[in-house]
């Protein structure tokens, strides 16, 4: 018994330390030619964002909804993150209700499991969608969708037994139904592998004519594929009496940051964006080549960006674009960004540059943003703006500092 018992206590110590273990970093942060050093950023010039290729100032929120931020997307979607080309016949989705839990977390919510069934003449692939929604609220909530990296079919998303108002994987979810809002998940694997490489059984293969079985190099890599399959999610939430789904927040952290922006930068049905620790594609500019540079992403994740991005390997310079533009797409809904004082792989200053060239297009439509390159004080979150940004102790990860502060800048 005495053995047990401490065998037992080792068990909890490790998990402790793991979940405390945050800051560590991975190896791939130690390679010799990674920079972090702030003094050692190259110079660099940002692409304009009010100033059209054909040299036009853009003066207006209708010249910059109707020529400039089209501009932008098309060059996202070509050489970044690639586009989503017709699919060989048209598709045909449908929604099953696996099953329902009204009395969940002590029914303080109910909880809903659902699939998500695209098909066409070519196959199938299947979405397991969760939406979570307050009990006891008059009409229809608003809510958050996260792209997730838990599965949602597993019991990550079961109530936590041992910490009240928490899921398994610590998600806490019981501050967001007492608030009044609802929380929905989709999982970044259901449509196509986490680090892809062949596109043969992903979501790509309903969209491949005769003669394809691999996407061209400026068509859709794995973001681009997430982003989709949270589309797909909104589409459903149309159709859900209990989710306000004109008051949705769409988030995510790391690989699933950088989906966000480009989720919401496409769909404008998605009312807030929040890019937790996004760093490189996400909300890090390119320019500064600091901590994750393309180089780097693409060694390790190939096909997370269309090919085309390839051509910019060390020539981040060349392209035509800079994250901040992607901040920019999506105003004036508002949108929120994340770092860690230890996330340097992601960028930090980067990420709050990036968020503070955008607010350039924010003010034209008359909405509070930033107004200093300065970043802020660890700590020290900016909520009441329109872009909204704060840098805390620690590195990768959402911790309960980071949620609290994602409440705020979604009441505000």
């Amino acid at each position: 018994m005495k053995f047990l018992t401490n065998h037992i206590l080792h068990i909890i110590t490790l998990i402790f330390f793991l979940l405390g273990n945050s800051d560590a970093r991975e190896a791939k942060e130690y390679d010799n030619d990674v920079n972090y050093e702030e003094t050692k950023i190259p110079h660099y010039d940002l692409p304009e964002l009010l100033i059209g290729p054909d040299g036009k100032k853009i003066s207006s929120t209708s010249e910059w909804e109707d020529i400039r931020r089209p501009q932008i997307l098309s060059l996202y979607s070509n050489l970044i993150y690639g586009r989503v080309p017709k699919p060989f016949t048209p598709l045909k989705i449908s929604y099953k209700l696996i099953k329902e839990d009204k009395d969940f977390m002590k029914g303080k919510a109910t909880r809903k499991d659902i699939d998500i069934v695209i098909s066409n003449s070519k196959g199938s692939k299947k979405m397991r969608f969760l939406v979570f929604s307050p009990n006891g609220v008059d009409g229809p909530a608003p809510a958050f969708l996260k792209h997730s990296f838990n599965n949602t079919k597993s019991d990550d998303f079961d109530a936590s037994k041992f910490r009240p108002g928490k899921l398994k994987n610590g998600w806490p979810l019981g501050e967001f139904f007492d608030r009044g809002y609802g929380f929905c998940a989709v999982y970044h694997e259901d449509l196509v592998g986490h680090n892809e490489v062949g596109f043969n059984n992903s979501i790509h293969k309903l969209f491949y004519p005769k003669g394809q079985s691999f996407p061209k190099a400026s068509e859709w890599g794995v973001i681009s594929a997430c982003a989709w399959g949270a589309m797909r999610a909104m589409d459903y939430l149309e159709t859900d009496d209990d989710i306000d789904h004109k008051k949705v927040a769409i988030m995510g952290h790391s690989k699933m940051g950088k989906t966000t922006l480009w989720t919401a930068a496409q769909d404008e049905r998605f009312a807030l964006a929040i890019a937790a620790q996004s760093g490189c594609a996400g909300a890090a500019l390119w320019r500064r080549k600091s901590g994750e540079t393309l180089k780097k992403m693409v060694t390790r994740f190939p096909y997370w960006l269309c090919r085309n991005a390839w051509k910019f390997i060390d020539q981040e310079d060349d392209l035509p674009i800079d994250q901040h533009m992607l901040l920019a797409c999506i105003a004036p809904r508002p949108v929120y960004v994340h770092s860690g004082v230890k996330d340097t792989w992601a960028d930090g200053r980067g990420e709050y540059l990036s968020a503070f060239h955008a607010s350039e297009v924010y003010k034209l439509y008359g909405k509070k943003a930033l107004d200093s390159q300065d970043s802020p004080p660890v700590g020290k979150a900016i909520i009441e703006s329109h872009v909204g940004y704060h840098i805390r102790e620690g590195g990768h990860s959402i911790e309960s500092f980071d949620w609290k502060r994602f409440l705020e800048f979604a009441d505000y």
